[in-house]
């Protein structure tokens, strides 16, 4: 269902209080050179057409203008951003996560870069004609043994994207069975083993669609840079730094799509369950 997950006693107050000030000013400095306000507004818009789809799929026309403003307040940037904040910033002041490194990169040149590209494919994935093709190119790409695959699929291996969105989704999709409960629509012959047993069902067909979503998302993305940025990509996501990163990105955005999971699933339990939102 959502498979595309593809992110510190007085005196001594007195002396640790610059030190922290720095590590907070830094942290910030990092969420700005990673653009995650334009990063959560396209997660917004996203939101959005999946709520409608949702809606579609589950309880056509069930929903109406409730349902549309409950998907809006339940992707607001200004609900999910401080949330994924709040977990990111943790993650990020664990011992060992140089934020230093971190900002060197996102605000070098080629870390802008690959940021504003990163955004600007997920904004054009938003059209379904776009994505489609999307597709349609990466099976071409490969077909004919274009180098920039291996390099993609390097850059996914490397940054274990398929296991921690296939991961993600699947606790994206337990809340949202939590969420169906919570509202009364499971039934009581839907035992906590029928749920994990359905959402274990799911796994191939999440790993299939997240395989897919993920190379075609990236190969379009990262079309305008050189091998060698691509390789510099990489190079930086092996460093310890970047594994932090990486660590501190996927725990802010699991817990915002955790919460955001149940949060829909109570909303659609609601509807399903015959009461009103």
């Amino acid at each position: 269902m959502f498979s595309r997950l593809i992110a510190p006693v007085a005196a001594l107050a007195v002396l640790i209080a610059a030190p922290a000030r720095a590590a907070s000013d830094e942290v910030a400095a990092l969420e700005a050179a990673l653009q995650l306000p334009d990063v959560f507004a396209v997660m917004s818009q996203e939101g959005h057409v999946y709520g409608a789809q949702m809606e579609t799929d589950m309880f056509p026309g069930a929903g109406g203008a409730l349902w549309a403003a409950a998907v809006a307040q339940i992707y607001s940037v200004d609900r999910i951003l401080p949330a994924f904040s709040e977990r990111f910033e943790a993650e990020l002041s664990r011992p060992g996560a140089d934020t230093a490194a971190m900002l060197d990169f996102f605000d070098s040149d080629l870390g802008r870069k690959v940021t504003t590209l990163e955004i600007s494919a997920r904004r054009a994935l938003l059209d379904e004609a776009v994505e489609d093709a999307s597709r349609l190119k990466y099976d071409e790409m490969r077909a004919v043994g274009d180098p920039q695959v291996a390099l993609v699929e390097e850059f996914v291996s490397v940054n274990g994207l398929i296991e921690a969105n296939v991961s993600g989704a699947m606790n994206a999709n337990y809340a949202f069975y939590q969420g169906l409960g919570d509202a009364g629509a499971l039934g009581p012959e839907m035992t906590e083993d029928d749920i994990i047993g359905e959402i274990w069902s799911q796994e191939d067909v999440i790993r299939d669609e997240t395989d897919i979503w993920i190379h075609s998302y990236l190969a379009m993305a990262y079309a305008p840079l050189s091998d060698s940025e691509m390789r510099d990509y990489i190079a930086f996501s092996r460093t310890e730094a970047g594994k932090a990163l990486n660590a501190a990105l996927f725990s802010g955005f699991d817990a915002v799509f955790v919460d955001v999971s149940r949060q829909l699933g109570q909303q659609a339990g609601r509807i399903l369950a015959g009461r009103d939102l």
